[in-house]
């Protein structure tokens, strides 16, 4: 799930390339399209990966993820400030079960953080 076009697009490129068969990709916001008819038709997700912007995510995806109760959630931040409170916000539901600091940028002080979470 992506708002921006563009990025399905080459998401499907991507896994056509790597033959990638079990793969869907929708555009629009999570918030609009991830309602009951939706998960009727498609079903509810095994893993959610989200990677907000460096102000995180909007309290009402973290209620929406909250919601979907996915297995496994995987949350990538570029701030580990906002990602630790979105953190606090999906502890209703899941616990962080490994986080990985990676140094993307070498000699600068941001960092990529992973941080993967499993359901209560």
């Amino acid at each position: 799930m992506e708002v921006i076009d563009a990025a399905i697009e080459d998401a499907k490129e991507n896994a056509a390339l790597n033959q990638l068969s079990k793969t869907h990709f929708y555009a629009g916001d999570v918030i609009n399209v991830c309602d009951d008819d939706f998960f009727a038709r498609h079903g509810r997700p095994d893993v959610i990966i989200t990677d907000p912007p460096r102000a995180g995510m909007h309290d009402k995806l973290v209620q929406k993820i909250n919601e979907m109760a996915a297995p496994t959630v995987v949350y990538v931040s570029c701030n580990p400030a906002t990602q630790a409170r979105d953190l606090a916000l999906l502890d209703e539901k899941y616990m962080v079960t490994k986080i990985q600091p990676v140094d993307m940028f070498p000699h600068t002080l941001h960092i990529e953080n992973v941080v993967q979470l499993k359901l209560r």
